[in-house]
């Protein structure tokens, strides 16, 4: 995709996230979606679902062929859909005490199927559907190290690409802790998948992510595990869009990684203990 196709596909995005997030905001179950953030403001969780629509659209439209097109709605939708309802069910008190994926697989031990376990199913089996859709894309089926792949090695090949969906949206998720530090995550992450065939398919992600992120900065939305997870899963198929079995492993293993020092490390201290990082996370931040 040329430089203006790319930026079409950025502006596409912030424009549609930003329609949907004042449709939202303006509908009836608006009040349903008011949060209290960690500063205590009151904000609103229509940004999640904003930035789901206009990024999987944008990001579709712009995929430069009609399987990758199908998996970034797959992956950007369904990641999105799962997220919103874990943002709604999950702020439930009942729900509350499940934290990590460890606290999930302690309640479904005790018989309760949490609203996070719900979401962690649900972007696994969009991440799923898009890397089986990839798979269709002749130009990804081109690529030098599947040519000689066997029917095991195509399963094992889709399996690692669902999991670099999955993982993505799981690691933006994790940084959703803070107002703007998804929204600027995934803008970096975007800018180099911005390239190439697949590039579009960031580059919409990205619009709608930088649509949105004033206002997040501004603490009056919060893009929640629905924008979160929506942002990465559309990354996550730019990534494996444009890596062979060996690249996607390898991204599987940073991404898992990365999610098991989670459990463990707070991102957020490690954040603040690092000044490069603590500057760029409050940069543009209200300070009041």
């Amino acid at each position: 995709m040329s430089r203006w196709g790319r930026l079409l596909a950025a502006g596409a995005g912030a424009l549609a996230a930003r329609y949907v997030l004042r449709e939202v905001r303006t509908a009836p179950v608006a009040p349903a979606l008011e949060r209290t953030n960690f500063r205590g403001r009151t904000v609103t969780l229509a940004a999640g679902p904003a930035l789901a629509a206009g990024a999987a659209t944008a990001g579709a439209l712009a995929a430069g062929s009609g399987p990758a097109g199908f998996a970034a709605l797959v992956a950007g939708v369904g990641s999105g859909a799962v997220g919103l309802y874990d943002d709604v069910v999950g702020a439930r008190p009942e729900q509350k005490a499940a934290k990590g994926f460890a606290g999930h697989l302690a309640a479904l031990r005790e018989g309760r199927v949490t609203a996070g376990l719900v979401k962690i199913v649900g972007v696994g089996v969009a991440g799923l559907g898009a890397a089986a859709l990839l798979a269709a894309d002749p130009r990804v089926a081109a690529h030098p190290r599947r040519r000689t792949q066997t029917g095991p090695g195509r399963v094992v090949d889709v399996l690692l690409g669902a999991g670099v969906v999955a993982g993505t949206a799981n690691l933006l998720n994790l940084l959703d802790l803070r107002p703007g530090r998804a929204a600027k995550s995934g803008l970096l992450l975007a800018a180099p998948l911005a390239t190439g065939p697949y590039g579009g398919i960031a580059a919409g992600a990205a619009g709608a992510a930088a649509g949105l992120l004033g206002d997040d900065l501004d603490e009056t939305v919060m893009l929640g595990d629905s924008g979160a997870n929506a942002l990465g899963a559309l990354l996550g198929v730019a990534l494996a869009a444009r890596t062979g079995p060996l690249g996607r492993a390898g991204a599987l293993a940073v991404l898992a990684g990365l999610t098991a020092a989670s459990e463990k490390v707070s991102f957020t201290q490690v954040i603040q203990r690092t000044p490069v990082l603590r500057e760029l996370d409050a940069l543009g931040r209200r300070r009041d």
